[in-house]
């Protein structure tokens, strides 16, 4: 990928909210990345074995994985065994202070842990507390456990797959974990807004299976939207089997004819202006199956250069099919610097996936790279209070001298 560097500038717009990343894995960190970007101080509460997903696709056996690096930016690391008392108490101590809690741990264990709403909103009542695990905590399915897959497949999403591929496959993107991130991103956001006028946190339960049946029902709900159901679940479009991108000269393109004018200047410019007839307003969605086959006939005798130069000019959806490994090649993601490279303190040059949201006044940037596991532990007890001594019962024994 070819990459640009671009150094970072702004000031985001939650500076001064404190967040506790009590979560692993991706859904809840990449929740807390969101919030980090935009200026919150996120501080991110590990077990001494650090979160699973520090060894992800890591560059040497002692450095931080590909997808830490970017999920854990703008954030401080801080190591604490809650299975202590002394870990627990820190905890409860630096929860205290927070404004908005995220974890993913489920129902049994934060019980246990004596980690729950209850256990914490009294002590701090303007806490914005968000629990995110597989299934509602007041269902039997409460403490199941639950990845990505779980979801796709209880929320209806393997299904889908089945009805157009004829295999109940997996969505290849961890797509349940980042929509629920970006749903608890929200959701607290919204909470705390709500703090703001009211003084009083609350709690936010953002169940996966929940929020990926909704998601997935948007347009697929269908005719079962009516009582008595008038048709079939589905959104035609998308499950056609011929709804795919389509072979150019020179490689892949999605060319989408969307409406009939799109059919006819299609038609044109393929040199069968007679085919428009088939495709009139007032049969256009009933032939669908019939257009993306005849569609696939005649995308290859042009270039992927060409379709984008017609479909351009005639207002018809078109992108070509980006490889992933030449992605930042694209004058478009090149333009946009969406991925830069920058350097890390211990890992050296590595790159970040930009934010995607525009601020014009206080624009979202990295002001603090992936830390080390418990980099932070010494700083963020010192702010909330702790003695030097206390902090020392907290970070790894010194090395023992070496011998003369």
């Amino acid at each position: 990928m070819t990459t640009t560097n671009v150094p970072p500038v702004g000031l985001p717009v939650l500076q001064g909210v404190r967040v506790i990343d009590l979560a692993s894995v991706i859904m809840g960190p990449y929740a807390c990345q969101i919030l980090g970007d935009l200026g919150a101080d996120v501080v991110k509460i590990e077990s001494p074995e650090g979160d699973i997903m520090r060894r992800v696709h890591r560059r040497d056996a002692d450095g931080i994985g590909a997808l830490a690096l970017n999920i854990n930016r703008n954030k401080r690391s801080i190591v604490l065994d809650l299975k202590s008392d002394r870990g627990k108490q820190a905890a409860l101590d630096l929860i205290g202070t927070a404004d908005i809690l995220v974890t993913n741990m489920r129902p049994r264990a934060l019980r246990k842990l004596g980690l729950t709403h209850g256990d914490l909103a009294e002590a701090n009542p303007q806490l914005v507390y968000c629990n995110a695990q597989g299934f509602r905590s007041d269902s039997p399915a409460a403490d199941y456990a639950a990845y990505d897959e779980v979801i796709q497949a209880a929320s209806g999403m393997v299904d889908l797959m089945q009805r157009t591929t004829g295999q109940p496959s997996y969505v290849p993107t961890t797509m349940a974990d980042k929509v629920c991130g970006l749903t608890i991103a929200y959701a607290v956001l919204a909470a705390y807004i709500g703090r703001l006028r009211t003084g009083r946190g609350q709690h936010v339960e953002v169940p996966m299976a929940d929020t990926m049946f909704a998601f997935t029902l948007v347009e697929h709900i269908g005719g079962r939207a009516f009582e008595p159901p008038a048709g079939p679940v589905g959104f035609p479009r998308s499950l056609e089997p011929g709804h795919t991108a389509f072979p150019t000269k020179d490689g892949y393109a999605c060319i989408l004819p969307y409406t009939p004018r799109n059919a006819a200047d299609f038609f044109d410019y393929v040199g069968h202006p007679g085919m428009k007839d088939r495709f009139t307003p007032e049969v256009f969605q009933e032939r669908l199956p019939e257009l993306y086959e005849a569609i696939g006939r005649y995308t290859a005798g042009h270039t992927t250069a060409e379709w984008e130069a017609f479909c351009s000019k005639h207002s018809i959806p078109f992108s070509p099919v980006m490889n992933l490994d030449r992605m930042g090649e694209h004058p478009y993601w090149a333009s946009g610097h969406n991925l830069t490279v920058q350097e890390h303190p211990h890992e050296g040059p590595y790159r970040v996936i930009a934010n995607p949201v525009r601020f014009s006044g206080a624009p979202g940037n990295v002001r603090r790279h992936c830390p080390e596991l418990g980099e932070d532990t010494a700083q963020v007890l010192a702010e909330i209070g702790y003695t030097p001594e206390q902090i020392a019962a907290f970070l790894p024994e010194a090395d023992p001298p070496e011998s003369q």
